[in-house]
């Protein structure tokens, strides 16, 4: 497979990306973004400096995602989604004088492996999302996501849990257990592992 970059693309020539990786019309990816192979980013997206992307990773168009994120394998993050990096943005500086680039620590979002971020949901850096964890279209996420969870809502909260095909978990006795693929799950405090009885 071979990587595909539309001629409106604005590509770095010090970014790094995946054999089979495709970057659509007017999207944007900065000097040593490093994306795996597989990865699609969508018509208006803009990966950020340095952010690190795993294989078959979905950007989807006009997602914004600052550095210094990254993104786990297997993520999906929908349209307009904003991964932040300042806690405490400011154009200028107290005096009035404009702020530059080295007058603020960039602070990163984490998505780990299999992670949905729905579209235009906001990400509020630091924080990360667990794995297969998934955030609904147009939640404002400002703490950290446990495994498995579906979060929705300004700010998000947890409505349950999801499995690995996307789908909400049903508890049955003491696991939760997907409609789609009959995987079963183990609630652990304020997180969810997958059984031993899957393997």
């Amino acid at each position: 497979m071979t990587t595909t970059i539309a001629p409106s693309a604005d590509v770095s020539d010090q970014a790094i990306l995946g054999e089979g990786t495709k970057i659509w019309h007017l999207a944007q990816v900065r000097e040593q973004a490093n994306l795996g192979a597989n990865c699609i980013v969508g018509r208006g997206a803009y990966v950020g400096t340095g952010v690190q992307i795993g294989e078959n990773t979905k950007i989807q168009n006009y997602a914004l995602v600052y550095e210094p994120a990254k993104l786990g394998k297997g993520v999906f993050i929908g349209p307009a989604v904003v991964l932040t990096n300042d806690t405490y943005p400011r154009s200028v500086s107290p005096d009035g004088s404009l702020k530059s680039a080295h007058d603020w620590t960039p602070v990163g979002v984490t998505i780990e492996d299999g992670a949905s971020i729905g579209a235009r949901a906001v990400c509020v850096a630091p924080l990360t999302v667990g794995r297969w964890a998934t955030v609904a279209a147009g939640a404002v996420v400002t703490k950290d996501v446990p495994a498995f969870a579906l979060m929705a809502g300004v700010p998000a909260r947890r409505l349950g849990w999801v499995g690995k095909a996307g789908e909400p978990l049903r508890q049955e006795g003491d696991f939760w257990v997907c409609p789609a693929t009959g995987a079963k799950y183990i609630e652990d405090g304020n997180s969810l592992k997958e059984s031993e009885e899957n393997a």
